[in-house]
């Protein structure tokens, strides 16, 4: 039996996975629509209240996140600081799904909480004729940031499946997701989602096609790598370890002549107020593995500096595909 099965057996139905599914839309659907309108100090501060429940309530998640920490950065991290991280992870988590909402119409909302900086790299690239790509880790609010690109009147393109994609997500569950998180994040996208998933083949050329029509390609980089793929991946040095990972991005601004923009967005200490940071282009000179290490080392420093912001510590199937953590992790979480 492969890992994808186990892990697709891993509590898929058991009675906790269908209360916190339960959860999470019962929070999207009445508590965030009711709360994300009022005082960004009040809605925020629902949402870490939310989110202290959580931690609470979910004790399979925070223990697993808990563990994968110290599996993945061993003594780097004391106990209490794993619990930290895990706490705010989930604090985190629900802070985000009022940050979507607040994207709803104008999104401006949302756009009032979040300082922006290196707006400028985005005019000069297309001022260039090239468009860009901007990467980004699984981190923070990646997602609404890239909707907010948007917001500010650039042309922006998603690369990255939807979770209602997912095989093994009811068409009810389906249904609900759209219309609580993915409607909200595409109202201000150029173009629908690019998703690899559905695309195979075509990704790199609606891609390009994208770039060529001088417009933003934006994606969250650090994704684990499919069996089948993985004869097309490079190594590269991440979190102490060595990981595979594909450098499409990379290989294809060097292609197009597109520069490479890296977005990084941290959550202030308020819960509301947030910064998003985007880099000068990234150098591409060398060989595309060369460039895509310099991308990957700039998205490894957040996450060492506040690890409660990525997303992949709750999802031990992705850490062992990408290699943090060895496959015997995965039978044992079973």
């Amino acid at each position: 039996m492969s890992t994808y099965s186990l892990y697709q057996r891993q509590g898929m139905f058991s009675r906790k996975q269908i209360m916190r599914g339960l959860g999470e839309f019962l929070y999207r659907l009445v508590i965030v629509p009711l709360v994300a309108f009022l005082p960004a100090r009040l809605a925020y501060s629902v949402a870490v209240l939310r989110g202290d429940w959580w931690y609470r309530y979910d004790t399979d998640t925070r223990e697993r996140i808990i563990h994968n920490l110290e599996s993945v950065l061993g003594d780097q991290l004391s106990h209490i600081e794993r619990t930290h991280i895990a706490r705010d992870f989930f604090r985190r988590r629900s802070c985000e799904a009022v940050d979507v909402m607040r994207l709803a119409g104008s999104g401006r909302a949302l756009a009032r909480l979040v300082e922006i900086r290196g707006l400028e790299h985005i005019e000069a690239a297309l001022a260039a004729g090239k468009g860009a790509i901007i990467c980004s880790p699984h981190f923070g609010s990646f997602n609404s940031c890239f909707s907010l690109i948007g917001v500010c009147g650039f042309p922006v393109t998603v690369v990255g499946d939807w979770r209602s994609t997912w095989a093994n997500m009811a068409p009810v569950q389906r249904f609900l997701w759209r219309l609580v998180h993915e409607k909200h994040l595409t109202r201000h996208r150029h173009r629908p989602n690019i998703e690899p998933i559905k695309e195979e083949a075509g990704t790199a050329m609606q891609m390009a096609e994208t770039l060529r029509s001088n417009e933003l390609i934006a994606m969250a980089i650090e994704t684990p790598v499919a069996p089948e793929a993985r004869t097309r991946a490079v190594s590269v040095d991440f979190l102490g370890r060595q990981i595979l990972l594909l450098p499409g991005s990379v290989s294809l601004a060097q292609l197009t002549s597109s520069p490479v923009l890296v977005l990084v967005v941290r959550r202030l200490a308020d819960w509301r107020h947030q910064v998003m940071e985007i880099s000068a282009p990234v150098p591409l000179d060398g060989d595309e593995v060369t460039a895509f290490k310099r991308c990957m080392t700039m998205l490894e420093a957040p996450i060492r500096q506040n690890p409660a912001y990525w997303d992949w510590w709750v999802n031990t199937q992705a850490l062992v595909d990408l290699g943090l953590l060895p496959t015997q992790e995965l039978y044992e979480a079973i």
